[in-house]
């Protein structure tokens, strides 16, 4: 089983690249975002590999990070989502934006993907949203559009606002995605207060 590669980057395509181990050019699948962030050809790359073996064929899916590839396969244990879907979703979405929209049960937002339509949608925000909240992700950015430029205030004020919630009796999956929901509507410069104050809000709604 193949978990990692590291080689010269040989040839791009348009979902796939080739990457030269020693002399043997492995066909690896990616997704648009991880495409659009690799080296020019004849640069050094190293990829988390995804196997899938079948009757027919052998197929290495490539991600950036081992969360990448979790997330691959998460998604995939919803019907309806098999690898050509998955990567669809993570070309469009990274880790921490996706943990929002699932969360936060965004199905309008996964229905941009080619391939995705509502009822789909609907089961990977309603069947992965408590796995997402037990997932090990590190900080979550509340807000995608500000997480580059001032992550950590929004950080911080969304998770004490998450762990006030749990305290209160609430589920951390409700209340992750009750918070997901507040700080969407409130921007990240929202306190604690607020957001606790929002999130009680959406988890009466």
């Amino acid at each position: 089983m193949i978990a990692k590669l590291t080689g010269k980057l040989d040839e791009i395509g348009e979902d796939w690249v080739i990457v030269d181990v020693g002399g043997v050019g492995y066909l690896v699948f990616c997704s648009g975002r991880m495409l659009r962030n690799l080296p020019e050809k004849g640069g050094i790359v190293s990829l988390h590999i995804e196997t899938h073996v079948r009757e027919d064929h052998i197929h290495l899916y490539g991600f950036e990070s081992v969360a990448a590839r979790s997330w691959f396969n998460l998604l995939q244990t919803v019907q309806g989502v098999g690898a050509k879907v998955a990567l669809g979703i993570l070309s469009l979405y990274g880790g921490e934006e996706l943990t929002q929209v699932v969360a936060a049960g965004d199905k309008t937002a996964l229905t941009r993907v080619s391939g995705v339509g509502p009822k789909v949608a609907g089961r990977i925000t309603a069947e992965l949203k408590d796995k997402v909240a037990k997932m090990d992700l590190g900080p979550v950015a509340f807000n995608a559009e500000v997480s580059a430029a001032a992550p950590k205030p929004a950080q911080a004020a969304a998770g004490d606002a998450v762990s006030a919630l749990v305290n209160l009796g609430y589920g951390r999956a409700d209340a992750f995605g009750a918070v997901a929901a507040a700080a969407r509507n409130l921007g990240p410069d929202a306190s604690v207060e607020a957001l606790i104050t929002a999130g009680l809000k959406e988890l009466a709604a």
